[in-house]
């Protein structure tokens, strides 16, 4: 059995799959989803500090939680460790997430450009200053999420000062800012990044299928998983690696079945937790028919509708007549 459990500061996880924070994508509904589908652990969209500093309602919903959703951490991004120890005291207060990340490897040009996300790895000093003015306040364990640099060396040390500076857990992807998501995940990299620090390291990168998901376990050493893009209208994909982890055996399944439950379910909780408004819901269908029979005419119906029933029963209805 590879699925070990995963302890970060006194959080004490079954597994070890984690849900990669998302702009857009990670609200409360999809965490709830993956959450159901065997992740065991989930982070916030990233939340701006000064946004948040600023009361700015979209920040404010993005940290939304519920019973159900932990452990949960809220990731934000900012390059004043000033404001960032504001914002995370208010996290703290406020939602009581159990973990705190700092995202220090987003590599959008709107992002970079404020001097945030992977623009942070050009100063070691920032780093550390932000990780512990952090741990220094916090009473919530503090991770952060990185991208490797250029130099193998130059990873391992901004690795070493986050570690230095108080963090309780790392999470690695496996790509140099400026590739964004093209080309692979470089394994070797993130291995010996675990390889040099004594606190919980994460893989993040290409961890797309149970075959993938193996590899990078067996290969890098790493104490858990981190699943970005290929949950995005896939949560499933959290319950076929658990399976297969677990057991060697793939899951078999109806892809057409098994998608629009989880379409009908994800409406459901974005109802149910009122962010219908604050979600791109023609984006998340999009996400959530990839594959499907007929994927492309039933996108091109879907751009015409705001509702997302009446998205359900358009693909319904493409179904049945498919069928």
């Amino acid at each position: 059995m590879k699925l070990n459990k995963l302890k970060i500061g006194k959080t004490e996880t079954s597994g070890n799959l984690l849900l990669a924070p998302m702009a857009d994508v990670t609200n409360l509904a999809f965490r709830l989803l993956c959450r159901q589908n065997g992740a065991d652990l989930t982070y916030t969209e990233m939340i701006s500090a000064d946004a948040l500093l600023n009361e700015n309602r979209k920040s404010i919903l993005k940290g939304l939680s519920s019973p159900e959703d932990r452990p949960f951490g809220v990731q934000l991004v900012g390059s004043s460790p000033e404001k960032l120890r504001e914002a995370a005291l208010f996290i703290e207060d406020e939602y009581k997430p159990e973990l705190i990340d700092v995202n220090m490897g987003c590599p959008a040009k709107r992002i970079i450009g404020t001097g945030c996300g992977s623009a942070l790895l050009n100063s070691q000093k920032l780093v550390y200053e932000i990780i512990s003015e952090l741990t220094g306040v916090l009473k919530t364990p503090v991770t952060a999420k990185i991208r490797i640099l250029r130099s193998e060396e130059k990873t391992l040390e901004i690795a070493r000062l986050i570690e230095e500076a108080g963090a309780s857990a790392l999470t690695v992807h496996g790509r140099r800012a400026e590739q964004m998501y093209s080309e692979n995940s470089d394994l070797t990299a993130i291995r010996a990044v675990k390889q040099e620090l004594s606190i919980p390291v994460i893989a993040n990168g290409d961890i797309r299928d149970e075959e993938s998901a193996e590899a990078a376990l067996d290969f890098t050493g790493c104490d858990g998983l981190m699943i970005g893009r290929a949950a995005m209208g896939n949560p499933f994909i959290f319950r076929r690696i658990r399976h297969y982890l677990e057991t060697g055996e793939r899951l078999e399944l109806d892809r057409q079945v098994r998608q629009l439950e989880d379409f009908e379910n994800y409406i459901a909780l974005l109802e149910k937790y009122d962010l219908q408004t604050s979600t791109n819901l023609r984006m998340h269908a999009h996400w959530f028919t990839k594959g499907l029979h007929g994927s492309r005419q039933i996108r091109e119906k879907i751009n015409n509708l705001k509702d997302g029933k009446a998205m359900i029963e358009l693909i319904k209805d493409f179904s049945r007549e498919k069928y």
